[in-house]
């Protein structure tokens, strides 16, 4: 069984000298106003960890991004609404679908929705969310970009896992005869098999290694791969930074990407959408592990990295 629980109090530090130009998260997340803002949605799972044999601790994840939040400046001109946290009981599909009409719904109210994981098979619920949302059509390409040392295109075995959502994605294109756009940037070489590699190529992936990750790479494959969708979601594992910004996740990387890359990528994607007849309205952050991570270090890289889609996008 999953349910959904509005079980997080924000609370934070109060500026009042500052009067209204000193609004923290914490502040508008409480407002009353909470029309055609930012909506956000938590998915308190690491069921598809504990199936991918990683580090349990994830379902921990979107409270802890949460209290990092809640006392960054808030210098968006919207409001913030927070649906609260879908609870995964037992059954991970049962999960992924709740969580899924959870993001469905808030789409439908929201000019923006960010989904705060938990381990990375948010992502499939995250991608259902966005299909079964108002706005979507039959013909509707959706473009998936993801920031991971990880395809995370394995196949279930039998079980759906944090490892199988984008092979999950892959299957229900092919089945509804519309085509896979999937785009990776920071994959590992030494965190995927050859046999990722061949199914990547089987379905046209498009994706950077870790060591080939900058501005002008990522630009060079995205131009492309954008004018070839319509509608974007954009999904971060944390597992793709160093393991010293982010020790908090479920598969700490010995390299990884830069946290300066993904918000450059983030800024640009956002001005491109603003130029281009793509929609992005659904992002999500992945493998939030608090039970490892060293003095909130993940927990605060997270909270910056939504911090930053914020301002790309509203």
């Amino acid at each position: 069984m999953s349910e959904m629980a509005e079980n997080y109090t924000w609370r934070g530090r109060d500026d009042t000298e500052d009067g209204e130009q000193g609004k923290r998260w914490h502040h508008i997340a409480n407002a009353t106003d909470r029309s055609n803002g930012l909506g956000l949605v938590g998915f308190m799972c690491d069921l598809g960890v504990a199936i991918n044999k990683g580090r349990v601790g994830a379902s921990d994840g979107p409270n802890a991004i949460r209290n990092a939040l809640a006392n960054q400046a808030w210098h968006a001109k919207s409001g913030l609404y927070d649906a609260g946290n879908v609870i995964a009981q037992a059954e991970l599909p049962v999960a992924q679908d709740v969580y899924a009409d959870a993001v469905a719904q808030q789409l439908n109210q929201q000019s923006f929705v960010i989904g705060l994981g938990g381990g990375h098979e948010i992502a499939w619920g995250s991608y259902q969310g966005l299909l079964t949302s108002e706005g979507i059509q039959k013909h509707t390409r959706i473009g998936i970009i993801n920031f991971d040392a990880h395809f995370d295109l394995r196949k279930p075995t039998p079980l759906a896992s944090s490892g199988t959502p984008f092979r999950q994605i892959a299957e229900h294109c092919q089945q509804q005869r519309k085509k896979f756009n999937y785009c990776c940037l920071g994959i590992a070489k030494t965190a995927n098999t050859q046999a990722l590699f061949d199914y990547a190529e089987q379905t046209s992936t498009h994706y950077l290694l870790d060591h080939q990750c900058n501005l002008h790479n990522a630009i060079n494959l995205l131009e492309n791969f954008l004018t070839k969708v319509d509608e974007v979601y954009v999904t971060i594992c944390l597992d793709a930074l160093p393991a010293y910004v982010a020790p908090g996740v479920s598969a700490p990387s010995a390299l990884g990407i830069q946290p300066q890359f993904v918000i450059e990528v983030l800024q640009w994607l956002g001005k491109r959408s603003q130029q281009s007849d793509f929609v992005w309205r659904l992002a999500d952050i992945a493998e939030m592990n608090p039970g490892f991570d060293i003095d909130d270090r993940t927990a605060k890289i997270a909270a910056r990295l939504v911090h930053e889609i914020v301002e790309a996008v509203l």
